[in-house]
């Protein structure tokens, strides 16, 4: 199977560089909503089967367009929501995303009883996020697109992932509507194709604009965009 996974487009909350990952979530800002209007043509030729979104507005938002466009059904499930954020929920000073994004790579690691403060483990977040890959992968479609979450899409794809290990998805940041792309299938290993962390569309290239979960954890600009 190949799977696109893809960050939701732009929303107040990333401009405000904020951890916010409670539902029902924010709505897209005017940029996020070209992001989101953008995926159609760049994904024009991926042959796309099935359809799906987290249960955050801004996922379900910006995954519209793209329904609109393949005449596919969003199947909304809480599985591919954020990494919830506990007790540093809205937050968005320099120690509470350092403790956010050092737990959720802690988890792709192999550190899944550890838990993010107030909120889940990383077994917890884990299971949930394979329980939707693994539908997916049961409808038979040959390419499948998620429309999830930074920190949720760079934790799973460096848990489940071969050739992607937590320093390069640590380092590799995900802008607002990036996609990472995977072959593979629930059981066997999964293979990173590509990891473009700029959007496909328009976007802001002003310094934390996309987010705290989207970021480089060391800080530094990373290297390139494909794994």
């Amino acid at each position: 199977m190949r799977l696109l996974l893809i960050r939701h487009g732009q929303t107040p909350s990333n401009l405000k560089h904020l951890l916010d990952t409670a539902e029902p979530g924010p709505e897209l800002t005017p940029l996020g909503e070209r992001q989101a209007a953008a995926l159609p043509a760049a994904l024009a030729e991926e042959d796309i089967g099935a359809l799906y979104a987290s249960t955050l507005l801004r996922a379900r938002l910006t995954a519209a367009p793209l329904a609109a466009e393949t005449g596919l059904e969003v199947r909304v499930r809480e599985g591919l929501r954020e990494l919830s954020a506990g007790d540093l929920e809205m937050r968005g000073d320099d120690q509470a995303v350092r403790t956010y994004l050092t737990t959720a790579f802690a988890w792709s690691a192999g550190d899944l009883g550890r838990r993010m403060p107030g909120g889940e483990t990383g077994a917890e977040a884990l299971e949930r996020f394979d329980a939707v890959v693994a539908e997916a992968a049961g409808t038979g479609a040959g390419t499948v697109a998620m429309v999830s979450h930074g920190a949720a899409i760079r934790m799973w794809a460096a848990a489940r992932a071969k050739n992607v290990d937590v320093d390069f998805a640590s380092a590799h940041q995900l802008r607002n509507t990036g996609v990472v792309v995977l072959s593979g299938a629930p059981g066997r290993a999964w293979r990173v194709l590509a990891w473009e962390e700029r959007p496909p569309g328009p976007e802001d290239s002003a310094p934390g604009t996309s987010g705290p979960a989207g970021e480089p954890s060391t800080g530094q600009s990373p290297p390139g965009s494909t794994a």
